[in-house]
């Protein structure tokens, strides 16, 4: 009983912070033509509700896919269509075909941030208040002080409830993990259809749901056991698709303009100044200028493959519920700085991952999530989301410290690194003293950002150097970035169930 008393004061405490930054000013507001993703979504909720269903993906007179035109799957879809319903109920004036362009008023607002608000706390917060409570082995005051530093997380909260965002891709993937954690696989697929029928970007985690999948059907054997759950699988795969696009399903070039819109190959192999490896590069290396697109796109999947390849035939071949998660997490970083047309926000995708792996590294987990956030700097502060990130990131760090005292969790077994650290002491005598100088690395890392912050919101850059702050937080970002690929994927292919198996054999 104690337990949900805790667990329902921790949401209480997260939508408060939720409701609080969602006062705060949106992307794009009052800044016509294109205004931001605020306009975006209530442009989406325009069209569904006025346009017939084959018209949605469609370039027409009452649809120009130049103005934000729809570039999710069938369920975004489907869900600006029902907020559009409930929306035309208060003042049809919101989403009126045309005129209701680069609409803003408070009452609009209000009804805006409430969708969002209502989203994460049907979605998103039970899935991770009943994660936190299916950990093993971990105490209440540790389950509870999860929840709460995961509910913290200021990333996701400045996207969703300030930016302006859903956070309903991310929540059906967590109810996905949920799933395999307890052994519903099946459920575990609907979950994850649902979440890639969301967002496409969700193919960030495809690779660890089917090779974990997959590996446990061949730890059933193909000729039994796993034969038949790879038949349900598969099953349920397809069935969820088809309900998702059987309204696209009847015309063979709905459903090819539909992918196009989902897989838009000419914007280009990055946006904006995100912190991935092809960004950093470019200020160096014109790429963009130098290598062709079919040249780039080919390019980046070649590496992003290459990258990820080791973590998934490990999970195939050992497939087990800590490395899914840490899967899940390599993966998505992979993808996320190698891969093809990547956005600020997609770090998310590896942020969510990250968060399910708190209590079992908090020190690194905390310092992953605070430079995702910082890695997001030059977009909130466009949005005027300058307090709000300085708030919540310093809350979120005081909230982790006080519930994992993370400066006490640096030795090679809590990063989890003792299969690595024996390896490596034959070689490098310099490693006794590894925790310390991670903890030097990280006040050195927090202490850089906070720098950083305060001049990019302070100090005006210089004339020939317009973007000498962003680009800064971009690359700095990536380093660190790289520096946890590398980390995340020690720990995974040095797992310690390995390196017994290999002392069985020797």
């Amino acid at each position: 009983m104690e337990k949900w008393s805790l667990m329902t004061i921790t949401v209480l405490l997260a939508l408060t912070v939720r409701w609080t930054v969602s006062l705060s000013s949106y992307s794009g507001a009052g800044k016509p033509p294109m205004y931001g993703d605020y306009e975006a979504q209530r442009h989406w909720q325009e069209v569904t509700y006025n346009l017939p269903i084959r018209q949605w993906y469609f370039n027409t007179s009452d649809n120009n896919l130049l103005y934000w035109g729809l570039d999710y799957p069938p369920l975004t879809a489907y869900h600006s269509f029902l907020c559009a319903y409930i929306a035309k109920l208060i003042n049809p004036d919101w989403i009126a075909l045309h005129a209701s362009r680069g609409y803003e008023s408070q009452p609009h607002k209000l009804f805006m941030r409430t969708t969002v608000f209502v989203a994460d706390l049907l979605i998103y917060i039970p899935a991770v208040i009943l994660y936190c409570c299916s950990l093993k082995e971990t105490s209440t005051k540790k389950q509870v002080s999860s929840a709460l530093c995961i509910l913290l997380y200021p990333g996701l909260i400045l996207i969703d409830h300030g930016h302006f965002q859903y956070p309903l891709s991310l929540g059906f993937a967590l109810w996905g993990v949920l799933c395999l954690s307890y052994d519903w696989d099946l459920l575990g697929s609907v979950a994850f259809c649902l979440a890639l029928n969301y967002k496409q970007m969700e193919l960030y985690h495809s690779l660890p749901f089917f090779c974990y999948l997959l590996g446990k059907c061949f730890k059933k054997g193909l000729k039994g056991k796993g034969l038949a759950l790879l038949t349900k699988i598969a099953g349920t795969v397809v069935v969820s698709f088809a309900a998702c696009w059987l309204p696209f399903c009847t015309d063979v070039e709905q459903m090819m303009q539909v992918l196009r819109r989902l897989f838009p190959i000419d914007r280009g192999l990055f946006e904006d100044k995100v912190a991935n490896i092809w960004c950093s590069l470019s200020v160096l290396i014109k790429i963009k200028n130098v290598v062709s697109p079919q040249t780039q796109l080919k390019l980046s999947f070649a590496v992003t493959f290459l990258s990820l390849l080791p973590t998934c035939i490990k999970l195939t071949v050992q497939p087990s519920l800590r490395g899914f998660k840490l899967a899940l997490v390599s993966c998505a970083l992979s993808f996320f700085l190698f891969s093809f047309q990547v956005h600020e926000k997609s770090i998310l995708l590896v942020s969510v991952p990250v968060c399910l792996i708190l209590n079992e590294i908090p020190f690194m987990a905390t310092w992953f999530l605070l430079v995702s956030t910082f890695s997001m700097l030059p977009l909130l502060l466009k949005d005027g989301l300058m307090l709000a990130y300085t708030v919540t990131m310093l809350a979120f760090l005081l909230a982790c410290v006080a519930s994992f005292s993370i400066f006490e969790k640096t030795s090679a077994e809590d990063l989890q690194l003792k299969p690595f650290s024996l390896f490596l002491k034959r070689y490098v005598s310099w490693f006794k003293s590894f925790p310390r100088i991670v903890r030097s690395l990280f006040l050195l890392s927090v202490t850089l950002m906070g720098v950083l912050s305060l001049m990019t919101a302070t100090v005006r850059p210089p004339q020939r150097l317009p973007d000498l702050f962003p680009v800064s937080v971009s690359s700095i970002s990536c380093l660190h970035f790289l520096f946890f690929l590398v980390y995340f994927n020690i720990i995974i292919l040095w797992d310690s169930k390995n390196s017994r198996s290999q002392k069985k054999v020797s």
